[in-house]
């Protein structure tokens, strides 16, 4: 019995020392915590950043500051500065922020992992929230890591800046920069947390050489920005972009110069009476986050983004990983649909003599008909041209395979008032397998399509490849076939639903082959 008990000590003890909560890191010791099973470890706020506070508001993240010690990191960090998180269209609780702490000091990443010891190399996901540039963050309920991390997954959240803080441009800080640009501070904080996790990732039982960078909406452009970035050059080996691209101007990501953002800083910066760079350091964060203007997303700088992203993928100079691309069928950020008669009205004086060319494809000729086409026009011009373009572009110039999905699953509800579809960001919960973060009547189906669609993302996270036992096949996107995967109750390969729709999309941007 005592050689017994021994045994069991000393067993326990292995797995509390290959379990253990504290963990090196380049800065320090940080202290995370367990799941409720005790088989996932959890470090929740670790700065990956100096705060990008005082007189380092508006500049490239700066290194972190040592610590003596063990630092807990048990808790989310401050989320991004941006308004009070609050409901409204489809976006219930689930995909919120919590409402505090909301700070500048903001540049903090979490990590869920599953290893037990530091040589095992498990592959890695960094996730970038989205949010419209303006808003989310990396502690919302459905980015949870744990799922993942359960399926074999270091699985990483981040902050980055938002809004204004996040990309204002401006003539001084060009000049002060030292890279001659300004704006893009959003980016650079990705790519400060990527290089967080190539030094330190290890540690926490991940491969530094097998990372996936992946997002949604506005994750999914800082994604596509990055796939373009010549700094961003070996920080991932493969690339996830849900609903997000930045290949044509659009209208919720319209193209700016450098130029043209500058003086919207400069505008910006009267509408302060700010006159100079350091007053307007000076301003607090809540007068910043109350004032309009100012530039609230990526631009091509000549620096984090040296061209456009379609020039860029055109000349064959992007960073050419394994891609996953894809949108929803009820991706759409259009209001409520227009009478039929104002519908076409607008049309005409939209698109002038291609106005018969697009209600060919999104016909008005009733109001039902009329409704179904302002909606499917707002996502394919918003969301299906950038990521059919892009799947387009990497099979043009790449030689790394692009995956491309539909997500067409009808998010259940929980009265007829909050049935959205196949919402914008709906596919999250399903695609890292947190169905139970989201408070919906799920069915047996919606079980199924999140263990297969996680199953996907993992797969490829580890191979580049997302085909895996039990899976229906998913071939890689071939201009001849334009196959996609359709995501939905049944999944299955099939021709681009939208194929006409999106050729009006691609004549009428210039960006058709």
């Amino acid at each position: 019995m005592k050689q017994f008990i021994f045994l069991l000590v000393a067993f326990v003890s292995l797995t509390a020392v290959g379990q253990s909560k504290t963990v090196k890191t380049e800065n320090g010791q940080i202290e995370g915590m367990t799941n409720k099973t005790g088989d996932i470890r959890i470090f929740r706020g670790i700065p990956f950043a100096a705060p990008p506070v005082g007189n380092l508001r508006w500049k490239a993240p700066q290194p972190v500051a040592n610590w003596a010690g063990v630092r807990k990191c048990q808790a989310f960090g401050p989320s991004p500065m941006q308004g009070k998180p609050a409901p409204f269209m489809y976006w219930s609780s689930e995909f919120l922020i919590p409402e505090s702490p909301i700070s500048e000091d903001c540049l903090y990443l979490n990590v869920w992992t599953g290893t037990k010891s530091a040589t095992e190399k498990r592959p890695v996901i960094v996730y970038v929230p989205g949010g419209g540039f303006r808003s989310g963050g990396g502690a919302c309920p459905i980015y949870d890591g744990e799922s993942m991390a359960k399926k074999g997954i270091v699985f990483v959240t981040i902050n980055y800046r938002l809004g204004v803080f996040g990309f204002l441009a401006h003539p001084e800080l060009t000049k002060e920069s030292g890279y001659n640009a300004s704006g893009n501070y959003a980016l650079l904080d990705i790519l400060a947390a990527l290089r967080w996790v190539q030094k330190n990732i290890a540690a926490l039982g991940g491969d530094p050489g097998n990372v996936t960078l992946a997002g949604q909406s506005a994750g999914a452009f800082a994604v596509n920005f990055l796939t373009a970035s010549p700094l961003a050059k070996g920080l991932f080996q493969r690339a996830i972009a849900e609903s997000g691209g930045s290949f044509v101007a659009s209208p919720i990501r319209p193209k700016l110069t450098l130029q043209d953002a500058e003086q919207q800083g400069v505008t910006f910066s009267k509408s302060l009476n700010a006159n100079t760079l350091s007053e307007l350091r000076e301003k607090s964060a809540d007068e910043l986050l109350k004032a309009t203007g100012g530039l609230s997303g990526p631009i091509v700088d000549g620096y984090v983004v040296p061209e456009s992203i379609y020039a860029i993928y055109n000349k064959g100079h992007q960073n050419d990983v394994p891609l996953i691309v894809g949108w929803n069928e009820d991706d759409r950020v259009s209001g409520p649909p227009v009478k039929a008669e104002v519908f076409r009205e607008q049309v005409k004086e939209r698109f002038g003599d291609k106005a018969d060319a697009y209600l060919n494809v999104y016909p008005a000729k009733t109001e039902d008909e009329a409704a179904q086409s302002q909606r499917a026009s707002s996502r394919d011009e918003s969301f299906g041209i950038q990521d059919y373009t892009w799947a387009r572009m990497q099979a043009k110039s790449g030689k790394s395979p692009v995956y491309v999905y539909n997500f067409n699953r009808k998010v259940p509800a929980n009265t007829p008032e909050t049935q959205f579809g196949a919402f914008h960001s709906g596919e999250i919960a399903y695609a890292y397998d947190n169905l139970h973060t989201l408070h919906r009547p799920w069915e047996p189906v919606d079980q199924q399509l999140a263990s297969s669609m996680s199953s996907y993302w993992v797969n490829f996270a580890k191979t580049g490849n997302p085909n895996g036992k039990n899976l229906p096949n998913w071939p890689a996107y071939q201009p001849t076939t334009k196959n996609v995967l359709i995501l939905d109750k049944t999944i299955q390969s099939k021709p681009l639903p939208t194929k006409p729709q999106l050729a009006f999309w691609e004549q009428y941007y210039g960006v058709e082959k």
